[in-house]
This record gives structure tokens, sequence and C-alpha cells, in this order.
């Protein structure tokens, strides 16, 4: 049976310009999840802003200008931890990512005794869901093997938002980089810190597959370039203070 999250559980929810879905988003989450919701608006001008505000069950962290989605996160980090947050679980608000498996991730952290529970689009429990878009299906696989070959994890999915975080791995691990390749540099400081992790099943939903990385980045192979060289910075700041052991992809 799926036992509740912990009344000390925060669920935080990195936002731009989700006008469309912030509304609904918030309402499923709210069914499935009774704790401190953090939103951190990141400069959105579409009426996102408005819309969260008006609500009083979560809080709402402004931008007031773009900074990006790492950015996002460690300001939603920064909060939850203030709060007293002893777990943080990362869900996106586009509609792409199920409220009900929260209690799900609050569950797996326990039972994986992990610092870390990711989802997984690509496990074979995962829903099959949508195909994901070539481009960004051949990405994630190029980076996910390039992760699991430096590290000895089995990691199949390197990009997922649904995440579940013990506080403590949060205070442990710096976030610095702003923009979408957050996650390399997360996961390589991570394993440098010996922190832990496993992988859940998770649906693959795609609902914009025309969705815009911005600038340069809609190309592929400057979209991996840019990956590969905040993941290369992270990875030559030292050797893991521990190693490999203990973790369960």
């Amino acid at each position: 049976m799926t036992q509740p999250c912990s009344a000390r559980t925060c669920v935080v929810m990195p936002v731009y310009n989700e006008g469309r879905t912030v509304r609904s988003v918030l309402d499923a989450v709210r069914r499935h999840f009774d704790g401190w919701v953090v939103v951190v608006d990141d400069g959105s001008d579409d009426g996102t802003v408005e819309l969260v505000a008006a609500r009083d069950d979560v809080l709402l962290c402004r931008h007031p200008e773009n900074r990006g989605y790492g950015a996002s996160l460690r300001t939603g980090f920064q909060a939850a931890l203030e709060l007293g947050a002893t777990a943080v679980i990362t869900m996106d608000c586009d509609g792409q990512h199920e409220p009900r498996h929260i209690t799900e991730f609050c569950n797996r952290l326990r039972t994986c005794g992990t610092d870390i529970v990711s989802g997984s689009r690509y496990l074979p429990a995962s829903a099959a869901g949508d195909a994901a878009p070539p481009d960004r299906r051949s990405v994630n696989e190029r980076v996910t093997a390039i992760i699991n070959d430096a590290t000895g994890w089995d990691l199949t999915d390197a990009f997922c938002g649904f995440k579940a975080y013990a506080a403590d791995a949060l205070r442990r691990v710096a976030i610095d980089e702003p923009g979408y390749a957050m996650p390399l540099e997360f996961w390589a400081r991570a394993w440098r810190e010996g922190l832990t992790m496993c992988e859940m099943p998770v649906e693959r939903i795609y609902f914009d597959h025309d969705r815009s990385f911005g600038e340069h980045l809609d190309d592929p192979e400057l979209r991996f370039a840019y990956y590969m060289s905040v993941w290369d910075r992270a990875l030559r700041e030292g050797a893991p203070k521990k190693g490999p052991e203990g973790q369960d992809g």
C-alpha cells in the first residue's frame, strides 16, 4: 500500500509561460499531495504569475526576468530547505508529469534507501506513452551513455525532471548552471560527492514536440556540445569522494 508523503516533503515546480496548464496541473497536484508546493516563476509574461498568485495553497517565488531552468530549480531548492523540507520532489508544470506519482516518489525514496530517485521514461516498466522527438531521444541516449561510462551507474534517462531528493543531497550538491544543462552538472557533482540514486518508471508524455530550447540550442549537435561542456567542467572539479558502490540504477 502506498504511504502518504511526510509532512515535511516539498514539491518544487519551475514555470515559464505555462498559463495554459498551470491551474489544472496545480489542481491535480493538490488532489494527490497536501504538503508544501513551491512554484518558481522564471519571468513569465503570459499571465502565469497572476494565476499562481491568486492561489492560497502554494508558495510563489518570482524571477523578475528569465534566468533559466537550472536557476529556477536552485531558487526552489533554497525555498524548500528554508521551509524545513526533508525531501523535495521536482516536477514540471506543463502537463507532462503525472501528479499521482508524487506519493510513489516519496515511497521509493524510502524503499530505495538512496539520496535521489530519478524518474525514467525508458525503463521496461515505463508506460509507452508518446514517441519522443527523435533529436531529443538521440541526445538523451548519448548523454546518458557518457554519464554511465564515467560513473558506473545504470541510468536510462539523464534528463527527466520528475525526481525526488533527500534534503541533505541538495545541501551537498551546489548548482551553478542556470540553463537546461543543470542536470548534467548535478549528476557529475552528485557522483563526486558519492551520492546514491535509483530510477523509477514514469510515463513518456510529450505535448510540445516543437519546444524551443532558445537561441542556438535548437540545433541538436550544438545542444549536445553545450551539455558536454557543462558535464566536462563539473567532472573535472575533482575525483569523487566515494566510489559508485551502492548505486542502484
